[in-house]
């Protein structure tokens, strides 16, 4: 008995540890703008634009410094034949030498790692847009698929009570047995959409909960986006992070020309030491200054590659810039007609669900067929489907407008 009674707690404790370890790793996705700051902490791809700045910042450090001096150690004539036998010939050298950067290397080198950093903090601020716009797709597709279960659950609920008025009305001889079947066959196919919906809405929150980087796997969202109100009309934006990216790395690619160029002049080696004579006791000064020939390489190879990397991100600029007024116009086209959109699917979702309504008040009076109220039924579930539809392509208007207008999407919602 004593060891069934432990085995018993032990099993209840294994129970309630599991539950609250699924509570514990299972949670409700804050509210968007809520969402989207604690992102900035656990987002990877927010991460890997910091840690390219971070990257960017080291080069642009290590691009400052100087070359390191070589000090050298050289002895001669030592333990040969007739009088440098031994090392009593020796004479030791103690050198250093410095290499000294001409044509402006060092001054070229860190003007295009300044230009490398710029360029990537535009891209991370660029980065910022896109994951906002990106965020609020996957929150408005999870918050979409929640509401698509809780349809499909309201399906199957209606969907069961037209097969018990069914069946009531064929029990009492009132119709035919064939009805109770269709009804039945209906009701397994809103069971069958029912787990689908539940399929979608888990992979939904599953991207949501990848994207943002959650630490827990989310069960469900607050939701907000899909009654979000209209952006308003705003001036033409005097920022635009897009431009600003393709501006840095034009401006960097052409910083790398004049690196390339100056990498040409060949550079100039100064060594200055002192040798010891071993068997004069004496020393002595040793001066000496080396230069490369550019007889081969005269770095013409590295230049035309910089001045088309330079070409091609000028041609990045001006698609950027001749793209900019033309997103911002076809956001907000799309934004009006969504707005135009969700007012009809709105009228429609109602008279459905008249439509149906009346349907079950003449089928349950005897006045109409089971076939109506089946039919009823379909239009009304794709009526409020479509509704989620049109909120969810609204919402992604909106958020196509904001980044064109180099905005966050829905930071001020509440």
């Amino acid at each position: 008995m004593s060891s069934n009674r432990w085995s018993l707690r032990a099993a209840l404790a294994g129970v309630a540890s599991g539950v609250l370890c699924a509570s514990a790793a299972a949670q409700t996705a804050p509210a968007f703008p809520d969402l989207l700051k604690q992102a900035q902490t656990s987002a990877p791809r927010l991460a890997l634009g910091a840690a390219e700045i971070r990257a960017a910042e080291g080069q642009a450090a290590q691009a400052a410094a100087r070359p390191n001096p070589t000090l050298g150690l050289t002895v001669e004539n030592i333990t040969g034949s007739g009088p440098y036998k031994g090392f009593g010939g020796a004479e030791t050298t103690l050198s250093i030498e410095q290499p000294l950067e001409l044509g402006g290397k060092r001054a070229a080198r860190t003007s295009a790692a300044k230009a490398e950093l710029a360029a990537a903090q535009a891209r991370a601020a660029l980065g910022q847009v896109d994951f906002a716009r990106d965020l609020a797709l996957a929150y408005a597709a999870a918050e979409a698929a929640q509401r698509r279960l809780a349809i499909a659950r309201d399906n199957v609920d209606l969907a069961q009570a037209d097969a018990q008025a069914a069946h009531l009305l064929v029990d009492n001889g009132r119709e035919a047995k064939v009805r109770a079947v269709q009804a039945e066959a209906g009701l397994a196919t809103a069971r069958a959409e029912q787990g689908a919906a539940q399929a979608d809405a888990e992979t939904a929150l599953a991207r949501l909960s990848a994207l943002a980087g959650s630490a827990a796997s989310y069960t469900a969202v607050t939701g907000g986006l899909l009654e979000s109100v209209s952006a308003t009309a705003s001036p033409q934006p005097a920022f635009s992070p897009a431009i600003a990216a393709a501006r840095a790395e034009r401006d960097a690619a052409q910083r790398r020309i004049a690196l390339e160029r100056a990498r040409r002049t060949p550079d100039l080696t100064v060594s200055f030491g002192v040798r010891q004579f071993q068997d004069e006791d004496a020393t002595a000064a040793v001066f000496g200054v080396s230069a490369p020939l550019p007889l081969f390489d005269r770095n013409r190879g590295a230049v035309a590659a910089a001045t088309a990397d330079a070409q091609a991100a000028e041609a990045r600029l001006a698609m950027a810039q001749a793209e900019q007024d033309g997103d911002r116009r076809a956001a907000a086209a799309q934004v009006a007609a969504a707005d135009q959109t969700l007012d009809a699917s709105r009228q429609a979702e109602t008279a459905a669900a008249e439509a149906y309504r009346l349907a079950r008040i003449g089928y349950d009076s005897g006045r109409l067929p089971l076939s109506e109220v089946l039919a009823a039924r379909r239009d009304l579930i794709a009526a409020r489907g479509r509704a989620v539809d049109t909120k969810l392509a609204r919402v992604k208007a909106l958020a196509d407008l904001a980044r064109a207008q180099g905005r966050i999407p829905f930071g001020d919602q509440p």
